[in-house]
């Protein structure tokens, strides 16, 4: 076995069948999100959120909906997320797992709602345009 498999965590198989599933989106991400009663674990990819997520700003991040409704560890969460990078879909995964635990529990609508992790953030990039650097940025103007 060499160096580098052994920095890859291995996939594991969950059992969801009682859960609630919610769909999020951030930029070109796309989540999948299931949530069901239990002790607080959160799986992204089959892979433990704190391994999946190095950075400890994307794992405050994708917590965020169950710190704000106070259910932090009542809940298990899988999530199957692709597209984008990390900030991308550490956002969709909000967005999915807040509605999900809407699903789950109407009660805590009001407070998700008032935090704005129920509603889809709809910025995305900007297309570049021809005859520019960037989307607005121009080549340098020369008079003579």
């Amino acid at each position: 076995m060499s160096n580098l498999d052994q920095n890859i965590p291995k996939k594991i198989k969950l059992d969801f069948k009682e859960s609630k599933y919610a769909t999020g989106r951030r930029k070109r991400s796309i989540a999948k999100v299931w949530v069901k009663k239990g002790s607080g674990k959160i799986y992204v990819n089959g892979i433990e959120m704190n391994k999946y997520f190095k950075r400890p700003v994307h794992q405050i991040i994708v917590t965020r909906p169950l710190e704000v409704s106070k259910v932090l560890n009542s809940y298990d969460v899988k999530c199957s997320v692709k597209g984008g990078g990390l900030s991308g879909q550490a956002g969709a995964i909000i967005h999915g797992l807040s509605r999900a635990l809407v699903s789950q529990d109407e009660s805590l609508k009001k407070g998700l709602k008032k935090e704005k992790l129920t509603t889809r953030d709809s910025r995305v990039v900007e297309r570049k345009k021809y005859g520019h650097r960037k989307a607005r940025r121009s080549f340098q103007f020369s008079k003579r």
